[in-house]
């Protein structure tokens, strides 16, 4: 099984999922990083690593559509079986959507459909709310409305910064999102083994 990563930033969340599969409990290959900032931090925590990486920019294209047709050629061309977007700030598209449909997987910082967007913990942190959490989906054609894989409750209390209260959300993630991607693995490749007798 082979993954690639998509991620625009300082990728806390790749390198989690790089020192799972390191340590056994990711039985699938992170063959390829994709980004769409130049000067992103992931980046470099790729190429330490030795992940081919490939930064492209919609701007660069004269379409989305080309855009995600050159994102699909490279995938195909790595043989990628699973996306999972790593703090990827971009809404995906039909022309990537429908060759992996069901095969892009997110993680967000909210209890979906609570706080959807790129400022969900601020957000559910300025609501005064007890509780947000993370949320593991696939990916549709909305801003995080895909079908929900797994959620991870997270209390806000009473006395959190929203730095603490961030810094607790994302180390919920880093836990969870290796554990869950790699059930949907072992699922897959039993359903796979099932079909085949």
């Amino acid at each position: 099984m082979k993954l690639a990563v998509f991620a625009s930033g300082f990728g806390s969340n790749f390198s989690a999922l790089l020192e799972a599969e390191k340590q056994k409990k990711l039985s699938a290959e992170i063959a390829l990083l994709i980004c769409d900032q130049p000067k992103a931090k992931v980046i470099e925590r790729a190429v330490n690593e030795s992940i081919p990486y490939y930064c492209l920019s919609p701007k660069d294209f004269p379409s989305k559509a080309h855009f995600e047709k050159q994102l699909v050629q490279i995938l195909e061309e790595h043989e990628i079986d699973l996306i999972v977007l790593a703090g990827y700030m971009r809404l995906i598209g039909s022309t990537l959507l429908e060759p992996y449909r069901n095969r892009i997987i997110n993680i967000h910082p909210s209890l979906l459909p609570a706080f959807p967007g790129r400022t969900s913990i601020a957000d559910a942190y300025y609501a005064n709310v007890t509780e947000s959490g993370v949320t593991i989906h696939y990916i549709d054609e909305g801003i995080d409305t895909g079908p929900i894989i797994y959620q991870e409750v997270v209390a806000k209390k009473p006395d959190d910064t929203l730095e603490a209260f961030e810094s607790r959300i994302h180390s919920v993630e880093h836990a969870i999102y290796p554990t869950v991607l790699e059930k949907i693995i072992q699922e897959g490749e039993t359903n796979e083994k099932t079909s085949v007798n």
